[in-house]
């Protein structure tokens, strides 16, 4: 099993990265926009409307790979000091009730949107000479369907940890230190605590 979900959290991590490099992409062509812009006296229109598309995409495929390097936003500060069943528990609770739903929905609509946005061919209208974006909507059912496969490793990873009391293990690359900091802080603090009220 374990192999499957590391399997899994490579699939995520491909794409994330592979789509990482479109921030270079866009340093450029911003850099090239400023300079075209303020330099040059020649703005382009265009500009505005592909970095906003390049910048979805990123955020998009960047979903699963952050997903499985647990990087998401939560209320680290009180999740970290609970038992791992109880955050296994409470994962797994919101998983089924907000996750799924939520990912199901977006690649059901998402394919809509795509669709329709193929079928007129669809430009942006924010200005005159606006890129194609069905392009881009192509990416909203793809983004959520790896955001859904990782989704339901983590729903695996869940049960592993209700049952052992151990998280299983993950790909990792980058970490944050500072929920483990606080931990060993305010623990060292109840050491502390404890040692001066056994000395009276």
């Amino acid at each position: 099993m374990q192999r499957w979900l590391l399997c899994i959290d490579r699939i995520s991590a491909f794409f994330g990265k592979a789509f990482a490099w479109l921030i270079v992409a866009l340093t450029l062509l911003i850099s090239a926009e400023v300079f075209s812009r303020y330099v040059l006296n020649s703005p382009n229109d265009w500009v505005w409307d592909t970095t906003y598309i390049m910048y979805g995409v990123l955020f998009m495929m960047a979903g699963a790979y952050t997903l499985s390097r647990n990087g998401h936003v939560r209320g680290d500060v009180l999740y970290g000091f609970f038992p791992v069943r109880v955050q296994a528990g409470l994962d797994l609770l919101l998983y089924f009730v907000f996750f799924i739903p939520g990912v199901v929905a977006l690649v059901w609509a998402g394919t809509s949107f795509a669709e329709t946005s193929w079928a007129i061919r669809e430009h942006s209208s924010v200005t005159a000479s606006g890129p194609p974006v069905y392009h881009f909507k192509t990416f909203i059912p793809i983004a959520g369907a790896l955001l859904l496969l990782q989704g339901l490793a983590e729903i695996v990873r869940c049960v592993i940890a209700l049952r052992s009391g151990a998280w299983p293990v993950r790909l990792h690359d980058v970490e944050e230190v500072d929920v483990d900091r606080l931990r060993r802080s305010v623990q060292a603090q109840a050491d502390a605590t404890h040692a001066r009220e056994g000395a009276r």
